[in-house]
């Protein structure tokens, strides 16, 4: 996701995971892709990508078949069996039995190494614009947020967001009841380039209490915030 202008207009894009051990791959997908105005993170093995498809939710993951702990289709299928984000898969078989055991594993794509920066990005496109590819519409209490509109609303009225609200606030609707502290929180939430603080976020989500209610978004005292629970 990301937002309007400059460095946050990352926030209106897609959020894309990318699951390789070769540093040298993952620099330059990073670079290429946050140029496309995506906000990029990245794991080195298998299991650290598990760790962080536990915890965060990605628009698109870009996963290695070869990876130095596991192989890349059991990250495959444990995710799949979990969420419904696409997969982009990469690997250097070429062969059409390679291709459709990774399709069958519940790949979205699969390309080829070497590959070209521009059709792994025309990929990219043509996964975000597959019309199962995201829940539209989520729930926060008695709203219904709209991720095209940037809006939530209740009883037909409808309370535009901030991209970076209305970022904030689906992190949390994605993630109902788990706390997060600030620092995971802002980690997730804003660009890594930027330099978010704990005031930034304390300061938008006092602009949601003022939009949707004092309880939106509720502090755990030693432990962070989490979704309201009314």
């Amino acid at each position: 996701m990301c937002l309007f202008g400059g460095q946050l207009r990352r926030l209106i894009m897609a959020k894309i995971l990318i699951v390789d051990d070769d540093p040298d791959t993952v620099e330059f997908l990073t670079l290429r892709l946050s140029e496309e105005s995506h906000l990029v993170e990245s794991a080195a093995t298998g299991s650290e990508a598990m760790n962080l498809l536990t915890v965060a939710g990605y628009d698109v993951v870009i996963l290695d078949w070869d990876l130095s702990d596991m192989p890349g289709t059991d990250v495959l299928n444990w995710y799949k069996s979990r969420a419904t984000g696409r997969v982009l898969m990469l690997t250097g078989k070429a062969s059409y039995d390679d291709r459709e055991q990774g399709l069958d594993a519940g790949a979205d794509d699969y390309l080829v190494k070497p590959f070209s920066m521009k059709e792994l990005a025309a990929r990219v496109r043509a996964l975000l614009r597959r019309p199962v590819f995201a829940i539209e519409h989520l729930r926060a209490g008695e709203y219904t947020l709209d991720s095209k509109t940037l809006t939530a609303s209740r009883d037909g009225e409808e309370i535009r967001l901030t991209p970076r609200e209305f970022a904030l606030i689906e992190f949390f609707v994605r993630h109902p009841g788990q706390i997060f502290s600030t620092e995971a929180i802002v980690s997730r939430v804003w660009p890594s380039d930027t330099e978010a603080t704990s005031e930034a976020l304390r300061s938008t989500i006092k602009r949601l209490r003022q939009k949707l209610g004092d309880k939106v978004i509720e502090y755990v005292a030693g432990a962070g915030y989490q979704l309201g629970k009314r």
